[in-house]
């Protein structure tokens, strides 16, 4: 069976890797006699459109072109956070007979027979609903506990007169500068990997 990998992280600093969704995957692919014909990986917030994921969008028609038969993911997460976007990738891959499995629930988009799996389908649109809440609360309490930090005299912001020297930009960003040196332009660096226009030429400066 030939699958593709997909896999995706929200940071770009250095502080997430998608390299363990990766060999994770990898390691059931193997252990289940499916065979990987690509990996497709970013640096990327979930909550982006579809269509501003370069690698999402890349690999949908990879998979739709080569005869896929799966699509490996960690977590429904990765697929996105909005949960109409994760829906409708999840409804064109299907509509191709193409099964989204998702590991850790152990779970299928399509039954054997390429039929749309209707519990799986049910269980999805849950979990993407119950993600999105999720991440709803998180940001209005982080809103919350910084506005009541700036009403009790907190400072906010960089230290006045801090900068990062230029072998911290080059370790922070390793993927927008071999990007850069791809030939990539700046803004289609900024859609894959959310790094502000004023970062990516500074960083610029250092190739």
């Amino acid at each position: 069976m030939k699958v593709a990998i997909y896999a995706r992280v929200s940071s770009n600093n250095g502080t997430q890797d998608y390299q363990r969704q990766i060999n994770d995957l990898s390691s059931y692919a193997a252990a289940n006699n499916m065979v990987v014909e690509a990996v497709f990986a970013e640096k990327i917030s979930g909550a982006k459109r579809n269509q501003d994921r370069q690698e999402l969008m890349n690999m949908i028609d990879f998979v739709n072109g080569n005869n896929i038969e799966k699509v490996l993911v960690t977590e429904l997460s990765r697929l996105g956070r909005d949960t109409l976007q994760v829906l409708q990738t999840i409804e064109t891959l299907n509509q191709n007979k193409i099964s989204v499995f998702i590991q850790n629930y152990n779970i299928e988009t399509l039954t054997s027979n390429k039929e749309v799996n209707p519990m799986s389908q049910f269980l999805i649109t849950i979990l993407a609903e119950v993600a999105r809440m999720e991440r709803k609360t998180i940001r209005e309490r982080v809103a919350s506990g910084y506005e009541n930090y700036r009403n009790t005299g907190g400072k906010v912001g960089r230290k006045v007169g801090y900068t990062k020297s230029n072998e911290t930009m080059k370790e922070q960003y390793v993927e927008e500068m071999k990007l850069l040196k791809k030939g990539y332009s700046l803004r289609n660096i900024q859609k894959i990997t959310s790094t502000s226009l004023n970062t990516l030429q500074k960083v610029k400066l250092l190739i």
